[in-house]
């Protein structure tokens, strides 16, 4: 199965990922650092809570887990050490598992949620896409995953996927919409690829041409943290 995944992969490095950087071109032109923060984007629910004792955490696969990398090279451990050198004693929990769908993310999101977390970054799809698993049911487990965390009163940052183009036109279409319908249902944040600007580039990937290494690992962190740092600082000054 990995055989099959290198290969869809390559296939969306080639073919797949032109929408995306057109999107975020289009939308968002300059590095992560040069953007606005994406403050209009961030529905923040709930009271403030002290940044002693506030947690975001990232619930994803292995992309999130950090597949091939030491602990503190995974984007979740880099988002921690960036927040504290911004003065926000903020922890990030790493609740990514390898290998796991949106139907995964869903069954353990509540545990995934305690009390002290006030954020949570959901990065889920990439093997639902890998498997061509149905978009429609897609679709209702990251919505059951934003509203258990929204009804917890928890902020939601969604990070888009982009499946293997192999699958046809209507699928990868269908399937990256998903992600921007749900950020505008939900009002949440929304970076709409994930790996942009890694996916596909050797010098950012394993030799499995799928996961991230240490630099691109450090990318992701870069194209998250305008939405994490918006949404952290929100929480605080509330």
């Amino acid at each position: 199965m990995i055989g099959d995944a290198v290969r869809t992969w390559k296939l969306a490095a080639a073919w797949g990922l032109i929408p995306v950087a057109f999107v975020l071109a289009s939308a968002c032109s300059g590095s992560p650092s040069s953007q606005p923060a994406p403050e209009a984007a961030v529905a923040v629910s709930g009271a403030a809570a002290s940044p002693a004792t506030m947690k975001v955490v990232a619930l994803g696969d292995s992309l999130t887990a950090g597949f091939g990398l030491d602990p503190g090279e995974a984007y979740p451990a880099r988002l921690e050490s960036r927040l504290r050198a911004a003065g926000f004693p903020v922890e990030v929990v790493n609740a990514g598992v390898s290998g796991d769908t949106t139907a995964g993310g869903l069954r353990r999101v509540d545990w995934a949620i305690d009390d002290r977390v006030r954020v949570m970054v959901v990065a889920l799809g990439g093997n639902d896409g890998l498997r061509g698993l149905p978009v429609a049911e897609m679709r209702r487990n990251l919505a059951g995953i934003i509203e258990r965390a929204q009804a917890r009163h928890v902020t939601v940052i969604l990070a888009g996927m982009e499946a293997p183009p192999n699958l046809g036109p209507e699928y990868t279409g269908a399937f990256r919409q998903v992600y921007r319908d749900l950020a505008a249902q939900y009002r949440v944040a929304f970076l709409p690829f994930l790996l942009s600007g890694i996916a596909g580039d050797p010098a950012l990937n394993q030799q499995d041409g799928i996961h991230p290494n240490a630099a691109g690992a450090r990318k992701v962190a870069d194209l998250l943290w305008p939405y994490v740092e918006t949404a952290v600082r929100a929480l605080v000054i509330r």
